[in-house]
């Protein structure tokens, strides 16, 4: 699989265009609300989205960066800003993160746009915004899905999108023996919430040759 290093920077930017404006206009009240993400708000998914971005554009990636700690400690760091700093910073890492990524060798941090990708359909599914973990990035994001999943060693199979017809994904470490690929049929946002390890939302699937938690990309 051929790298495309300009991937990560439009999947931030479509981020940027379509969730900035949501977010500008919400009342406060509504970044208190629960996400998906165990023991996190909106205002604290946001605010380790921003930290993310900005750590990449500042740098400052030293060990143990992305640990649980290290994001607990960079949203505890932000607890006390004002909302709009919080959205200020994560605006600009929307907007500077991507090329900076792209720079870097072996796209070893191509990911994190999909993890901040996923991050906003949290912020969507939390506020009841349909298609929360699908739309018009969703194409780029399924590509770095396949990066991911592909990183991961997950099992390897073959997704039929029933919202894109006729599209069939390949995710997984291929194998040159072994049990035949899996197969999985469902739409995007389905697929995407099985990978992410988000609650399922009641859409139909069906998943054979692999189990739910050998998917899973994130904790």
């Amino acid at each position: 699989m051929g790298r495309d290093p300009g991937l990560p920077c439009r999947l931030l930017s479509a981020e940027r265009a379509e969730l900035m404006p949501l977010l500008r206009q919400a009342p406060e009240e509504d970044f208190a609300r629960p996400t998906a993400c165990p023991d996190w708000t909106v205002r604290q998914v946001l605010a380790h989205c921003a930290a993310a971005l900005v750590r990449i554009v500042e740098n400052r990636l030293e060990p143990g960066v992305f640990s649980e700690a290290s994001n607990a400690a960079d949203v505890a760091e932000r607890d006390s800003w004002p909302l709009t700093a919080i959205l200020d910073e994560l605006e600009y890492g929307f907007t500077e993160a991507g090329p900076v990524i792209a720079r870097l060798e072996h796209g070893r941090l191509d990911t994190v746009a999909l993890g901040e990708w996923v991050h906003a359909g949290d912020v969507r599914d939390a506020w009841g915004v349909p298609d929360a973990y699908g739309g018009p990035a969703s194409g780029d994001a399924l590509a770095l899905l396949a990066v991911a999943a592909l990183r991961r060693g997950t099992p390897r199979l073959c997704a039929t999108l029933t919202d894109r017809p006729e599209t069939e994904l390949w995710l997984g470490a291929p194998a040159e023996a072994g049990p035949p690929p899996a197969r999985l049929s469902c739409d995007t946002p389905t697929l995407v919430r099985l990978y992410a390890n988000r609650p399922l939302s009641g859409a139909p699937y069906t998943l054979t040759g692999a189990r739910e938690e050998e998917l899973r990309l994130f904790g």
